[in-house]
């Protein structure tokens, strides 16, 4: 009878056991890989969502389960010992079952299924589904309790996780990864690129006007054509009376087209034909919001206005682009507008957006105060600072190069940890 009783503890605490380790791997487990092994065809991984789509409910019957099977299997001890043992069988009982539910029913499965979540999670999903099934009816009325005592503390079921929750987890989720050294650094910044592009506004990478190259659209039809032709740009806005007042987009492919077609007959081209109404947008447009309006006006370039309507500047789909892809050089060896020195600081044009910065070279200087660099010195210093003055900010140096009027066009930046021999001399 004796060696019996100790069989049915064995078993009892395998079964304590198999619901540890579930609810630990059930716990654990990868939502979005599970959903796309289920869209790639997996049963198993179909079983899993199911599961972990109520966790509340999941949760409530691994431990309802497990915490009967673990007060069964100490009872039956207690019972089973008390012949030999007498009064002292409870101390025993307590002891040693202590000692057995916490290496073989506790922590042995748990650390199986911390080390093999997915596995695990896939291998206890279908005969949990019946457990959960038989023993839904006293879960469900434990969490009826559960909730009615929590709303007495003002705890409610409905708060539904926001979207801003979402995707910080899924930032967390990428940087804890880069950290580990499973993500590289390019494909972290693209993926936080791609969240950001929700809170960004088209006013935080726009072109400002003072940059836009665009020509009279009065001009004697041979020179403006000429100077088109010279720029780098496939679209160039075109303004009347004045360089704020755009009126037309030219495209240059359409224009290289029709040369082609006229056999290089200027005067037989047809301009109006060549040119589109310029897209106008606010510039407090979020990117999202922008590349939508790209897709529904078959644009790719849309003019920036203030709440006044003055003109700010133009984006395009490119600026997006490389918003989520990171700055493309024309150049091959490096961007003309940061250049590294050899003392280890860098010359950097006042016009380069703060956020190129901390991509490029993993920097972490504030991207909320100003876009550009010189605007977060100005804005950090309250005034316009003088060539040759110099600022320390955030554990980082910034000096004063070049300035145009009231434009910060240059800065000199030394970085945090550069050698000693970089920094100004007094």
């Amino acid at each position: 009878m004796f060696v019996t009783t100790l069989l049915v503890i064995a078993v009892l605490l395998g079964i304590s056991a198999f619901f540890a380790g579930s609810e630990t791997a059930l716990t654990a487990v990868s939502r979005g890989r599970m959903h796309q092994m289920e869209r790639d065809g997996s049963r198993a991984a179909a079983n899993v969502n199911r599961l972990v789509a109520d966790r509340e409910r999941l949760i409530g019957a691994l431990l309802l389960a497990n915490t009967f099977i673990n007060i069964l299997a100490s009872s039956l001890m207690t019972s089973a010992l008390e012949d030999h043992l007498g009064p002292r069988a409870v101390a025993v009982t307590t002891a040693v079952m202590t000692l057995v539910i916490l290496v073989f029913a506790e922590v042995l499965p748990k650390t199986l299924a911390i080390a093999r979540t997915d596995r695990f999670a896939l291998a206890v999903a279908v005969p949990l589904r019946g457990v959960i099934a038989v023993l839904a009816p006293i879960v469900g009325t434990v969490q009826w309790l559960v909730w009615r005592m929590l709303q007495l503390f003002g705890v409610r079921s409905d708060e539904a996780e926001s979207t801003e929750a979402a995707h910080e987890e899924i930032r967390g989720s990428i940087e804890l990864h880069h950290q580990e050294g499973t993500v590289e650094r390019e494909h972290r910044d693209m993926i936080g690129a791609v969240l950001d592009l929700r809170d960004l506004q088209v006013g935080d990478v726009m072109r400002h006007r003072t940059s836009v190259e665009s020509f009279d659209i009065e001009m004697p039809r041979r020179q403006l054509i000429e100077a088109v032709l010279l720029s780098q740009h496939s679209r160039i806005p075109l303004w009347k009376d004045e360089p704020e007042n755009i009126v037309r987009v030219l495209l240059i492919k359409n224009l290289a087209q029709a040369l082609a077609s006229a056999h290089g007959d200027v005067d037989a081209l047809d301009m109006d034909g060549l040119t589109t109404e310029p897209l106008f947008v606010p510039d407090t447009t979020r990117l999202e919001e922008q590349l939508h309006a790209f897709r529904k006006h078959h644009t790719r370039l849309a003019l920036v206005v203030d709440e006044y309507g003055a003109l700010q500047g133009l984006v395009t789909l490119e600026d997006i682009m490389e918003e989520i892809l990171g700055k493309i050089p024309e150049r091959a060896d490096s961007r003309p507008d940061v250049r590294r020195r050899p003392d280890g600081s860098y010359l950097v044009d006042g016009t380069v957006a703060v956020r190129d910065l901390n991509r490029e070279l993993d920097w972490h200087l504030p991207e909320e105060e100003a876009t550009t660099i010189a605007g977060l010195v100005i804005a950090q210093s309250g005034t316009i600072p003088e060539v040759g003055q110099r600022f320390a900010y955030f554990g980082f140096v910034f000096e004063i190069v070049r300035r145009q009027r009231n434009q910060i066009t240059a800065l000199r930046v030394i970085p945090p940890a550069t050698p000693a021999a970089a920094w100004p001399q007094k």
